[in-house]
């Protein structure tokens, strides 16, 4: 019976994140009937479906979707994630694993919408370098490296930095104008704060480094990608990671307080 559940449950993700696979969707509450429990989703194209509440948890949870809230909840955008397009294709490889838990870490987190899920953190690069043991037998990336890491996705996530489907990630600019689309006028403080933290964080690590930081930590991609797409020697990249990391560990730890305190110190007397 369970099997067969889960079989059920693979089929229904399976359909709507293909649903998704087509276009981002919005809640549709034009044709909404006031009795029914499942929520209506409907596409830039006009495509509309409707879900159950707790199939669009599990996708959440798994990874496979993402909800990039708006100015209002009525205004939240429900899109595919990486993870949720490699499952689709290991759909295709194999019907009865594309969805299967194993081999994954699953932490609680809060979602507005949908109340609480879990989130897999084992889809980081960084958990599988942390993995990794060197010869002496230290793991190849410190818990503090990889909680550095795993902060900076928290700020990005919560910052709505994702890029929407076929646009690519621009930071937040002083200079940007508050009423272009995506500007600051669309953020809560909560976002705007968010994004200027990890303004402050890739600046703090440096232009030369902080590319492969937000590649491996919040677009998620895998050392062999990095290394193709920025035409660098085979195994490169996780030395680069790791250099990069312990830049932002030091940022992170550095207290503000000390930071001003330097400012307003005043310049040492000359003997």
């Amino acid at each position: 019976m369970k099997s067969a559940e889960t079989r059920a449950m693979r089929k229904a993700l399976a359909g709507m994140v293909g649903f998704l696979a087509r276009g981002a969707a919005t809640r549709d509450y034009a044709d909404q009937p006031s009795d029914s429990h499942l929520i209506g989703l409907v596409r830039g194209d006009g495509a509309k479906r409707q879900f159950d509440p707790a199939l669009l948890k599990a996708a959440l949870s798994r990874g496979l979707i993402t909800r990039r809230t708006g100015p209002g909840i009525r205004t939240s955008t429900i899109a595919i994630t990486d993870a949720g397009r490699a499952a689709l294709r290991r759909l295709i490889a194999d019907p009865d694993s594309a969805f299967q838990d194993q081999h994954r870490q699953m932490v609680a987190r809060t979602d507005q919408e949908f109340g609480a899920v879990t989130v897999n953190v084992l889809e980081s690069p960084l958990s599988a370098l942390a993995r990794i043991k060197g010869r002496d037998g230290a793991p190849f990336l410190s818990e503090d490296l990889v909680e550095a890491g795993e902060r900076l996705r928290a700020d990005f996530t919560r910052g709505q930095m994702t890029p929407s489907l076929g646009q690519r990630w621009e930071p937040v600019r002083a200079g940007r104008m508050s009423g272009q689309a995506g500007g600051v006028q669309d953020l809560t403080d909560a976002a705007l704060s968010a994004r200027q933290r990890v303004e402050a964080a890739t600046g703090a690590i440096g232009p030369e480094l902080s590319g492969v930081v937000l590649d491996a930590c919040c677009f998620l991609k895998g050392l062999s990608q990095i290394e193709r797409e920025r035409q660098w020697p085979v195994r490169s990249a996780k030395l680069m990671l790791r250099t990069a990391l312990q830049a932002l560990a030091r940022h992170y730890q550095t207290p503000r307080s000390n930071i001003e305190t330097s400012r307003r110190a005043p310049p040492p007397h000359a003997p």
